[in-house]
């Protein structure tokens, strides 16, 4: 029977906290997964190893928006992944991408040099899925020695691409491991995971808790022109990651 990895994408260290406490085999840790998850601080990585066994990976994206960065930003993706390795980061997760969209060779080769210099992965995030010839990309990417690509198969929602998908599991053919993630539920795992033919998934799934704190003056908001509510934020929802995750090793 084929051994299934299930990743789940955390916001923080309560999520890992949860991941954990579901059965989770290893987590991608983000700030801000409104923006599609944002590099994490370093206390958060410091209480997930603290609290957890789990292997943990650690976005390196400095803003939302894109994927080709100043050279200021790429400066700072450099510092943030050196301290993350330091302080125990399991794996550095990343996307440099040119402004055509094509791989970015130098950036992403020194992202990966440091993660495996350091005995740790390196792992490609969905920037994959706007690239436009993907099997150029994996193969720049397994040329460079990227461990992990994280992809939807170039679809919005992983369950419209799993065609890709198996496409690129076919064509990698065992130089790098394929991530399945974007929008597995318990209703898509099992088609998602028969027409993939994956051994591994990336799920995330939260709910919301409330924060009354805020609540003597709801005319208050401190974000942005959407204005989200700020009496309450997302958590992981541990019931239902852990009834996915006992399913998909069933």
């Amino acid at each position: 029977m084929k051994k299934m990895t299930v990743e789940v994408c955390c916001g923080g260290a309560d999520d890992v906290i949860e991941a954990w406490k579901a059965g989770a085999d290893r987590v991608e840790l983000n700030s801000d997964l409104f923006h599609g998850g944002l590099t994490p601080t370093l206390g958060s990585l410091i209480v997930a190893k603290r609290e957890t066994e789990l292997p943990v990976m650690t976005m390196i994206r400095p803003r939302e928006g894109g994927f080709c960065y100043t050279e200021a930003e790429y400066a700072v993706c450099l510092e943030d992944a050196r301290l993350l390795l330091e302080n125990g980061a399991d794996g550095l997760v990343f996307g440099f991408l040119h402004p055509d969209g094509t791989i970015d060779r130098e950036r992403t080769k020194a992202l990966t040099d440091l993660a495996l210099a350091a005995g740790k992965d390196a792992v490609f995030h969905r920037a994959i899925d706007v690239v436009p010839d993907w099997r150029e990309a994996l193969d720049t990417l397994i040329e460079l020695g990227v461990t992990r690509v994280l992809t939807s198969g170039q679809a919005p929602d992983v369950s419209w691409g799993t065609g890709v998908v198996r496409e690129m599991i076919a064509h990698a053919a065992g130089r790098i491991q394929i991530l399945p993630g974007a929008g597995i539920t318990a209703l898509s795992l099992d088609r998602v995971l028969a027409e993939t033919g994956a051994d591994q998934i990336h799920v995330a799934i939260h709910r919301t808790l409330p924060d009354s704190s805020v609540t003597n003056n709801r005319a208050i908001f401190y974000g942005g022109c959407l204005y989200p509510p700020e009496d309450r934020f997302p958590i992981l929802d541990g019931a239902a990651v852990g009834a996915l995750v006992r399913r998909a090793k069933e």
